[in-house]
């Protein structure tokens, strides 16, 4: 059996270790099998914990022959983002200035997942510092490879831990999003992403030091699991929400809101502020759309969201005036060309004054206000995740028009972000042998009706992953 064991969703590989079938070391052994086979491939797995994760697998077994009983994602391997700190390995963030930060405590979600019995099989790559680009391309660990074609980028910012899981190197990858960096990767890998709402995951964000970033950066990163299902999705979701200590955003909302009454209403926008779609997105959105239908839900195409360029315009001048003063440090860590992506954002967008900084808060706030009034008719919406298939790798930093496309794609992961509410990426089929996929985005707090519908959409259309990287992306 335990040539198969990595291909179990993740939920099945807790059950057969909690039950005996399997022991957790034998677990995790079938995935570094797995990593030894692929990662030379995909590059996505970068620091590899082989034997911190069979001791801690061996302790399980351990503790499970002395009769005590292991948690819901009992000897689950996860990867974790180059940015997020587990303790004891150094978090990187991809850069060369920081092969050597050797994180003293696991970050809140680590610590959640580890809680849990899940164990961290490695890191994962990144875009240098997060901010080289949407292409998972490091100074440190260099690219990226898309398992599905070479030639197309896995997204990014958390395009290791997608490749990962698409992959079956781990059931689980804890990634982070603050404009698409879960939900991306997680269409063009063919897995399935959660971003949730602002203070529903613990977190802690800083880089060195005990100081907080600035607002945008407090508000804006969210915490995020890929899966390759909805279900193992949910699994992670139950997991990692909570309050902590170290993180005063946490809120203590219920992981389950009430149900509503009556046929659950889907606002359905295809092309969001109307600057245009690919028409195999459009025809992945009007597929989910069917598959939600046929599920018994109220889905209806509406005109548009709400406030889509004034909330770019936005999110833009925010970031900008909060990055700007350190720009000229930052711009040097980032390593040969890897400052093009941001230095054109800044270009574009000039910093704000203080007056100006001040009533685009307001601004912020009056818009996410906005968004609320339109969930509160409309609990869900189905749109696009980006607006096209997988581009190639570094686009977004080749030019002005290459940077501009691919920021007007990822719009709507953009807008959501910044107005807080969760967005649930799944799958909707293969075209062209490249992946296609929607999001569901939902009210603040009810990441559990947009797991719901993705389910429903998964139910109709199909898991895509695992899938192979060394016969030309082809599934299992």
């Amino acid at each position: 059996m335990q040539d198969a064991l990595w291909k179990m969703p993740a939920a099945a590989q807790a059950e057969a270790v909690r039950s005996a079938e399997v022991s957790a070391v034998e677990l995790v052994d079938s995935h570094l099998d797995r990593i030894a086979e692929v990662n030379p491939q995909v590059n996505a797995v970068t620091q590899l914990l082989a034997e911190r994760a069979r001791e801690a697998a061996a302790q399980m077994d351990r503790r499970r022959a002395a009769g005590e009983m292991l948690g819901p994602l009992a000897g689950v391997p996860f990867t974790v983002k180059e940015s997020t700190a587990i303790e004891g390995v150094p978090t990187t963030f991809g850069t060369e200035r920081f092969r050597d930060l050797v994180a003293s405590a696991d970050a809140p979600p680590v610590a959640r997942l580890r809680a849990a019995g899940a164990i961290p099989i490695g890191h994962s790559n990144i875009p240098t510092l997060i901010l080289a680009g949407m292409h998972t391309r490091s100074e440190l660990f260099g690219d990226t490879v898309n398992p599905w074609d070479c030639s197309r980028t896995p997204g990014g910012s958390s395009g290791g831990d997608a490749v990962a899981v698409a992959t079956g190197m781990a059931a689980l990858g804890l990634g982070n999003d603050s404009g698409g960096s879960v939900r991306i990767p997680a269409q063009f890998c063919g897995v399935a992403g959660l971003k949730p709402s602002t203070g529903r995951f613990p977190a802690d964000h800083r880089i060195l030091g005990p100081d907080d970033p600035g607002p945008a950066s407090q508000i804006l990163v969210t915490d995020g699991p890929l899966a390759r299902s909805v279900g193992d999705l949910r699994l992670a979701y139950e997991v990692l929400a909570g309050t902590d200590p170290r993180d005063p955003r946490a809120v203590p909302v219920p992981a389950y809101g009430e149900p509503l009454p009556g046929r659950v209403k889907v606002a359905v926008v295809a092309d969001p502020g109307g600057h245009g779609i690919h028409p195999t997105i459009r025809g992945a959105i009007a597929t989910a759309a069917d598959a939600l239908r046929d599920a018994g839900y109220d889905v209806r195409e509406v005109q548009d969201v709400p406030r889509m360029d004034e909330a770019l315009e936005a999110y833009g001048r925010i970031t900008v005036t909060e990055f700007a003063p350190t720009w000229p440090v930052v711009r040097k860590l980032l390593g040969s060309g890897g400052d093009r992506y941001i230095e054109m954002m800044m270009e574009q967008t000039p910093p704000a004054s203080a007056d100006e900084f001040m009533k685009l808060m307001g601004t912020w706030m009056n818009i996410r206000r906005s968004w609320a009034e339109f969930l509160d008719d409309y609990p869900l919406l189905l749109g696009p995740v980006f607006t096209e298939p997988p581009v190639e790798p570094g686009l977004e930093s080749r030019d002005r028009s290459g940077r501009d496309r691919v920021g007007s794609g990822m719009r709507l992961c953009t807008v959501t972000s910044f107005v807080g509410v969760p967005g649930v990426a799944v799958p909707t089929g293969m075209v062209d042998g490249l992946p296609c996929g929607v999001q569901i985005v939902g009210r603040a707090f009810r990441e559990d009706l947009c797991l719901c519908a993705a389910q429903a959409i998964e139910d109709r259309l199909g898991v895509l992953t695992p899938v192979d990287p060394r016969v030309g992306g082809r599934a299992y």
